[in-house]
């Protein structure tokens, strides 16, 4: 099993944490990747740009000038696109519903091996925790000063759950989280820095992300969610 080295916020080495080789080594189609991501941005999209033709603008009909005798060109209308005001050719217009499917299997399939790439390449850092007292972006501009984590950074963390019983069974239920508030609100003034719970990350957001750093707890929320 691979280990990776656990810091505190102050940048010393606290412990190590042994990582699953399934999340490692872990292996996806490439062509697979592409179309995930593409599926994330294409679902992205709003579809609400609206522009308006000749007949809906709100312009007159009248003829600019008369049909011959003048010596120009034939015109309709003063509500045709090539006069101020007039309608846009071949303008956007709402879609409707644009949403690509994911598939659950290829979407987890794709995370684990974005995490697993980032592993391979030394780009995940661990720390013990995301609690903070009170906001402070020093504290967190050290931690990345000393850990030397560069580029476009994803922080992440633990979520937080509720035991309830459904009908014989008990399951854990995602609750409201705060308890790296103070965490996130000191990353605010650092520039490339972004936060996200563990199980709300996706593939665009590991893509884009240089290095990862996350808890512990994090950490064993992905491994048993993906492998």
């Amino acid at each position: 099993m691979a280990t990776l080295k656990k810091y505190n916020l102050e940048g010393r080495e606290v412990g190590q944490v042994q990582i699953d080789d399934a999340l490692v080594n872990a292996e996806a189609n490439g062509q697979m990747v592409k179309d995930y991501i593409i599926a994330l941005r294409e679902n992205a999209r709003q579809w609400s740009a609206n522009t308006k033709g000749r007949s809906e603008v709100n312009h007159t009909t009248k003829k600019p000038h008369p049909q011959k005798g003048g010596g120009r060109s034939r015109q309709g209308m003063l509500s045709a696109p090539q006069y101020k005001g007039g309608g846009r050719v071949f303008g956007p217009k709402p879609k409707f519903d644009q949403h690509v499917r994911i598939n659950k299997k290829e979407r987890k399939a794709a995370i684990r091996f974005l995490i697993g790439e980032k592993l391979r390449n030394n780009k995940v850092h661990l720390i013990d925790s995301t609690e903070m007292d009170a906001p402070q972006t020093k504290a967190l501009a050290n931690f990345v000063k000393a850990r030397e984590v560069k580029g476009r950074i994803l922080f992440l963390g633990e979520g937080n759950y509720a035991e309830v019983e459904h009908g014989e069974e008990k399951r854990l239920v995602s609750v409201q989280c705060d308890k790296h508030d103070n965490f996130a609100k000191s990353m605010r003034n650092l520039p490339k820095t972004e936060f996200s719970l563990a199980k709300n990350i996706n593939g665009y957001d590991l893509l884009v992300a240089h290095e990862i750093v996350l808890t512990e707890s994090a950490l064993q929320e992905l491994n048993e969610w993906l492998c």
